[in-house]
């Protein structure tokens, strides 16, 4: 009976070398077919982008819109401190009258309690007044606009001292405490003197957008040198 030659080319080794080729579970090797590295993968010409890739190629030019946005408005309100103001008040005489508007919908519009219904009234009532009063000049309006600042400040300043001042386990405890003084303070100082400190306040506010307008163009300008080194494909 003749033997079956051990070096045959459908032998035991290559018959183990077939099915390891057709076995779905053996991670195939990255330059092979169907590899990431192949020519047909999903790293090859034809592969879909990497969506990191999109992003910072789109990223920068967003925050380079935004920086020159910031830093034109920065300099509008710097070269026109007067006009800025205006147009604020203007801006809040309209959200007053909005929100007065709103609330009365509300109190006349909602099954809420009669005591709810009575205070959203005259909340609304009040704001509504107090747009009105906004629009019978440029100095009232800004008046309007530097109590109600003021006050926000003047509260939220109490509020915080107070909270940081009873719980000793607030984190940071004594910044809060200081950051609470400090708005306090000035809230006081624009409630008595609002005209000069709403002044100031704008000349803050317009170098404040400056400095951020300038630090969006510089991050811009990084993050467009960064996306040269970002993978094109997955």
């Amino acid at each position: 009976m003749a033997e079956v030659p051990s070096g045959a080319p459908w032998g035991s080794d290559d018959d183990r070398r077939v099915h390891a080729a057709r076995d779905p579970h053996r991670p195939e090797r990255p330059g092979g077919p169907g590899g990431l590295g192949g020519s047909g993968g999903l790293g090859g010409p034809g592969g879909p982008e990497n969506p990191l890739f999109r992003l910072t190629r789109t990223a920068w030019q967003a925050v380079l819109a935004a920086g020159v946005a910031t830093l034109v408005l920065g300099v509008m309100i710097l070269v026109w401190p007067e006009a800025t103001l205006f147009a604020a008040g203007v801006l809040f005489g309209l959200y007053l009258l909005l929100s007065g508007v709103l609330q009365l919908v509300s109190a006349f519009g909602t099954h809420a309690a009669t005591s709810l219904r009575v205070m959203a009234f005259i909340s609304g009532a009040l704001s509504i007044l107090l747009g009105l009063f906004c629009f019978r000049g440029a100095m009232q309006s800004i008046l309007l606009l530097a109590l109600w600042i003021g006050i926000g400040w003047l509260f939220r300043g109490v509020t915080q001292t107070l909270a940081a001042v009873s719980d000793p386990s607030v984190p940071a405890r004594g910044w809060q405490i200081l950051l609470g003084v400090l708005s306090l303070l000035a809230g006081v100082v624009l409630i008595v003197s609002p005209f000069e400190s709403v002044a100031v306040l704008t000349v803050v506010c317009g170098c404040w957008l400056l400095a951020l307008g300038i630090t969006e163009i510089i991050t811009a300008v990084q993050l467009r040198r960064r996306a040269r080194f970002a993978p094109r494909a997955l």
